[in-house]
């Protein structure tokens, strides 16, 4: 029998043994310090599996961290702090070039031809290609014949403001 269906933010077991090995060790702070409570105390942290599939589902849906569900995920605040941990120690690039070597292996990577799709600027020289501003193109002077019976015209044909009327 086939696999079953699973969710688009479930990690499968075959991909969470790739993505296993590259999760950081958790930091724990040598220094001492004076504790309310007992040393120790508090939440458990969250299973990495778990904070990884909320991060995966933030991406697949795009909602907003305090979208998680919480029956599924816990506090959302806890998986995005992990999240960011996790960013700032490399996982995420790492996992990244793992992916991409992996993928050259099997398919291969034109190295030699790539493209980016995307700006992120204006462009400087289209400006004679496109024609004016589009704010501008709705001048009342520039317009087409209205629908109407009559054509639109100003009251005053032209008026110089610098000399006295």
């Amino acid at each position: 029998m086939g696999k079953a269906r699973i969710d688009a933010w479930e990690v499968s077991e075959e991909f969470w043994k790739r993505v296993e090995p590259l999760i950081p060790e958790r930091v724990v702070r040598q220094e001492p310090r004076e504790y309310l409570r007992k040393p120790g105390g508090g939440r458990k942290p969250k299973e990495p599996r778990l904070v990884f599939e909320a991060i995966v589902y933030v991406l697949r849906t795009g909602c907003q961290w305090k979208a998680l569900p919480r029956e599924r995920f816990g506090s959302a605040s806890a998986i995005h702090k992990q999240f960011l941990e996790w960013e700032k120690s490399g996982l995420f690039l790492a996992l990244w070039q793992a992916g991409l070597a992996e993928y050259d292996d099997l398919e291969g990577i034109a190295w030699r031809w790539q493209s980016i799709d995307g700006a992120m600027m204006k462009a400087p020289l289209a400006q004679e290609a496109v024609g004016p501003n589009p704010t501008d193109r709705g001048k009342k002077w520039k317009q087409a014949s209205p629908v109407g019976r009559r054509a639109w015209r100003p009251v005053v044909g032209h008026r110089d403001r610098s000399q006295p009327a």
